[in-house]
């Protein structure tokens, strides 16, 4: 397929934008079905847009299959696929129509085509993809925090009061040194710690009801072999006037900072932890992030920042949908040099830097 470039200003609309998820109901629920749902909204005030499902067949959205017999290659959406390990069979599915990739976690093995754009939602996943796909078009747009954790959280300063629970952790993703070393420990301490595990009805009011919260993802994405996409619970707890004792592994690190914005989890010794955590409960103000840094943050990662940030990057798309790519007509995309050329090169030069050594040695002998 040939496809006409067409002068900046006058390209062609993404509209509509299809977001694509295995399902939306219990089966399917985690954080990156919430984000692709919150994606699907926020994109639905720029562009017409819906969610569409390719594994459960649900009343109420679009199914996949049914879909791709109705429209004929290219047509007009805009497909946004997200969900690691079904990325590369979706792709395939999509070839030929206008495709991008909502980049969360990183690691999981596959490679992209040429042209098929990496939406990144952190700095480690830009940088996974910028090594992985450097001529890929790469783009970042961070996690959004949902309007109620900067409408409800409590975390005006002059708000001081004795909070219910003294440490919260969340039992999924933390780590056994936590559950079974940490936990313990400061229960022994005298403290009240509360181990969430299961459906909450509102966390806003749980979170807002903790002193300190803890953060301990590290092993758990280890174990699963990928890295953590974004990691909310932290930006949601400090929306929320906790103190945070978290790991910094991966995009954790995109806003997390030590001592500063949070403080490092297992830092040396189970004593110094449990110490660290003590006086944290008993004056929270002194280990918070100051006010202004912390409402600055917060904005950052806020819808209204996320909206501008995706306008933009639609307009960008659209430019790129005039030069034929987005899964269009390859062609015209550049790609990187394979791993495998480039280990052959080091071979070539290596070799011949030996030779030039070897008689650059026999003839100053000679």
């Amino acid at each position: 397929m040939s496809v006409e470039l067409r002068p900046v200003g006058s390209s062609q609309l993404l509209t509509p934008i299809r977001v694509l998820v295995p399902g939306t109901g219990a089966r399917f629920r985690c954080g990156g079905l919430s984000v692709a749902l919150q994606t699907a909204r926020l994109l639905s005030q720029l562009r017409p847009t819906e969610v569409v499902t390719y594994r459960q067949r649900e009343a109420n959205h679009p199914f996949l299959n049914d879909l791709l017999k109705q429209e004929a290659p290219p047509g007009a959406p805009l497909w946004l696929v997200s969900w690691g390990f079904h990325v590369p069979q979706l792709l395939r599915r999509l070839r030929g129509r206008p495709v991008v990739y909502q980049a969360h976690s990183s690691g999981y093995g596959f490679d992209l085509p040429p042209g098929i754009p990496v939406l990144a939602v952190s700095r480690n996943t830009l940088g996974y993809w910028g090594d992985r796909a450097p001529r890929n078009p790469l783009f970042l747009l961070p996690n959004a925090l949902e309007p109620q954790w900067l409408e409800r959280g409590q975390r005006d300063e002059q708000v001081r009061r004795r909070r219910p629970i003294d440490v919260l952790v969340q039992q999924r993703k933390s780590s056994d040194y936590v559950i079974y070393r940490l936990v313990p420990a400061l229960r022994a301490r005298g403290l009240r710690v509360e181990v969430q595990n299961g459906w909450v009805e509102d966390l806003v009011d749980l979170f807002n009801s903790a002193s300190v919260y803890l953060y301990d993802s590290a092993e758990h994405w280890s174990a699963a072999g990928v890295s953590e996409g974004f990691g909310l619970p932290p930006l949601e707890a400090m929306a929320c006037g906790c103190v945070v004792f978290s790991s910094f592994n991966h995009a954790l690190a995109d806003f997390l900072s030590p001592g500063s914005s949070a403080h490092q989890i297992g830092q040396g010794c189970l004593a110094n932890d449990v110490d660290r955590i003590t006086s944290a409960v008993a004056a929270p103000e002194l280990w918070r992030p100051g006010h202004k840094d912390l409402e600055s943050l917060l904005k950052d990662f806020s819808e209204d920042c996320l909206l501008e940030r995706w306008q933009q990057t639609l307009q960008n798309l659209e430019e790129l949908l005039a030069w034929g790519l987005l899964g269009l007509d390859r062609a015209a995309a550049l790609s990187a040099t394979s791993p495998l050329s480039l280990r052959w090169q080091r071979r070539w030069r290596s070799g011949r830097r030996r030779v030039a050594n070897r008689l650059s040695s026999w003839l100053s002998n000679s």
